[in-house]
């Protein structure tokens, strides 16, 4: 086991390397810069904001230096908010991003498994037809359509709950459903599929013949071995919603990750770009390494090689 989380450490080593690489020079081949803006500032102004950036070097040497800089833990100083390091910016949003983001998978997970459970059960039924109607609906509606619906009439037109901030426990409600409707959907999906297939196995039929009842074959048989394609799912999923729906945070005005990385897009505010690139790159691959292990928790017969 520790030999395997070593490789899968050094490949995601690897990958996260790559996909810096990849986004620091595709960043600065978009035209434009980080202090170009309506306002027309001096040439000597530029350069003296270029050299404090250290933009001023040619690309390769940049590069050479952000990867430095980026093995001792520091992401720079951010071009927009004056006087605040990427660091400090991501350390500041992103609790606010994961504690929606965990009210989010934990609705998502606690309301998609067991529908997808009852959609299987109830095969060629209407509550598994009404089921089915519901996941389609939310994998095929964006986040951005579901959470302006919500926000238009739950917020606006009955005005049952606050539409905007976190100020207090009701300004959650509609962000959390929201960002885990998506997810809601396509795990009861995927439950659904996979309890049909393990129900069809060899062993589920010898439990059957055995007189089980169905609440046995399906908690201490079927979804354990089930639940498996659900927590491939899980590893990506957790990571992006933990690092903030972009969209969401943007309509919901929440200050979290997703809210300040669109906004250093729209800024040109490179560092901070590359940071939360490389902070979300970083969780993805965490988060895969610890589906593997959980695998192997899940069902000791996966071999972890």
């Amino acid at each position: 086991m520790s030999r395997y989380i070593l490789k899968r450490i050094g490949y995601g080593l690897l990958t996260l390397f790559i996909v810096t690489t990849i986004t620091f020079f595709l960043m600065n081949l978009i035209p434009g810069g980080p202090f170009q803006s309506e306002k027309a500032i001096s040439e000597a102004t530029m350069q003296a904001l270029e050299e404090k950036y250290g933009l001023d070097k040619p690309l390769p040497v940049q590069y050479v230096n952000y990867l430095k800089n980026l093995l001792k833990g520091d992401l720079g100083l951010s071009t927009k908010q004056r006087g605040r390091t990427v660091n400090d910016i991501i350390a500041q949003s992103f609790p606010t991003s994961a504690k929606v983001g965990s009210m989010a998978i934990v609705v998502a997970v606690s309301i998609g498994i067991p529908l997808g459970c009852i959609a299987a059960l109830n095969r060629g039924k209407w509550l598994d037809n009404l089921i089915i109607v519901f996941s389609t609906t939310g994998i095929a509606v964006p986040a951005f359509i579901s959470g302006s619906l919500l926000m238009y009439f739950v917020g606006v037109k009955l005005g049952m709950l606050p539409t905007y901030g976190l100020s207090t426990a009701s300004h959650y409600i509609l962000p959390v459903i929201s960002l885990a409707l998506y997810p809601c959907a396509y795990i009861s999906r995927l439950m659904r599929s996979s309890i049909l297939d393990v129900l069809g196995q060899d062993y589920m039929t010898t439990a059957r013949a055995k007189g089980l009842s169905q609440a046995k074959r399906l908690f201490k048989h079927a979804l354990r071995n089930a639940v498996l394609p659900v927590v491939t799912y899980l590893g990506p999923m957790i990571a992006s919603i933990l690092c903030g729906s972009f969209i969401i945070e943007t309509i919901y005005t929440i200050p979290g990750l997703g809210s300040s990385f669109v906004s250093s897009i729209t800024d040109r505010d490179y560092p901070l770009v590359m940071g939360t690139t490389v902070f979300y790159a970083s969780l993805i691959i965490i988060m895969n390494v610890v589906v593997d292990i959980v695998y192997k928790i899940i069902d000791p017969r996966i071999k972890l090689n």
